[in-house]
């Protein structure tokens, strides 16, 4: 098979913990054709969407360290090829959120042609923290608004502690814990994270959600979901003073096996995961709680391939390769 991952610069990652490297090397390994680009190597000439790709398949039997060397200078050194993407079998959009819109505009007349992870379609309903309000049995309470005043009533009257977050950011980035029981600085907090200085249409609406006491003692659980089933799972513990779990914020990850309320939080999301087109996810569920779909790049297999023994990027491209019968 062709298969094209478009993501974010090849010298910007680390290869050893990044899903996206291992995926690369699972696909070469098995003898597929790789290719690398990134959103602004997208492009449309005499109506066809073309790709300033490069190949990323050298000799076999490199392991992954020495295969991501010679990514690296196949991107420096070599001619792009000029490809279009109806060629190809694969397109993994493995690009870092947030999301970029422009490139799902052009990948749209390709979407029904070419087997795209995750489809386009999902990828815009799912890209933000919204998507947990289709499933509202599952999620802790929660609230979504740029008006300060309302959203500093909804802390008010909850009284307890609660969490805001940011709708398009990722890795924990700009997730803070408020309480009107601590009300000295939250009016500014509020104000700025809506940015409150500009007129109401163009603020930025922001979630409040109750804060979940379990990730202090249990951290959070990041369940990689393929097709609607589990493919596996990790426990992330907060780092010291912090009470968020991720790994890019300095959560601590370990194995986990489902309990059987996280168990039937995947069981009543995949059906919907699957006829949006969101074929691979991760969730992170926070004592019996989903708190967030992620659909954009999701990460976790080499540290769940690392505590659990397994390959589970092997799995993957067996599920791309059964798509392509």
């Amino acid at each position: 098979m062709k298969i094209a991952f478009v993501m974010d610069p090849l010298d910007t990652i680390d290869p050893v913990y990044e899903t996206t490297s291992h995926l690369m090397h699972a696909c070469y390994r098995r003898g597929h054709r790789v290719f690398y680009l990134e959103p602004h190597d997208l492009y449309v000439r005499r109506n066809e969407v073309l790709g300033r790709m490069r190949e990323i398949s050298p000799e076999p039997g490199l392991s992954l360290g020495r295969y991501w060397r010679r990514a690296v200078r196949a991107v420096r050194e070599e001619d792009r090829l000029y490809e279009s993407l109806e060629g190809l079998d694969v397109l993994f959009l493995r690009k870092n959120p947030p999301l970029v819109y422009e490139m799902l505009e052009i990948l749209e007349a390709v979407d029904n042609r070419v087997f795209v992870v995750n489809s386009i379609r999902g990828q815009i309903l799912g890209n933000s923290k919204l998507y947990i309000l289709n499933f509202p049995d599952l999620i802790p309470e929660t609230h979504v608004s740029r008006d300060p005043a309302r959203l500093r009533k909804v802390i008010d009257e909850f009284g307890g502690e609660m969490v805001i977050k940011p709708l398009q950011r990722f890795g924990g980035e700009g997730v803070i814990k408020v309480s009107a029981r601590d009300p000295e600085n939250l009016n500014s907090l509020i104000n700025y994270y809506v940015r409150a200085y500009e007129p109401y249409p163009r603020r930025e609406p922001i979630m409040v959600q109750e804060y979940l006491p379990a990730v202090r003692e249990e951290g959070d659980v990041r369940i990689l979901m393929l097709a609607g089933e589990v493919l596996g799972a990790m426990r992330r513990t907060p780092h010291g003073a912090d009470f968020r779990a991720n790994i890019h914020a300095g959560g601590h990850a370990s194995a986990h096996v489902l309990t059987p309320e996280e168990q039937r939080i995947c069981a009543a999301i995949r059906d919907r995961l699957v006829r949006d087109g969101l074929y691979f996810v991760g969730i992170d569920v926070i004592g019996g709680k989903l708190v967030e779909v992620n659909c954009v790049s999701p990460g976790g297999i080499p540290r769940i391939n690392e505590l659990d023994g397994v390959r589970l990027e092997e799995r993957v491209v067996d599920f791309l390769e059964a798509r392509s019968i």
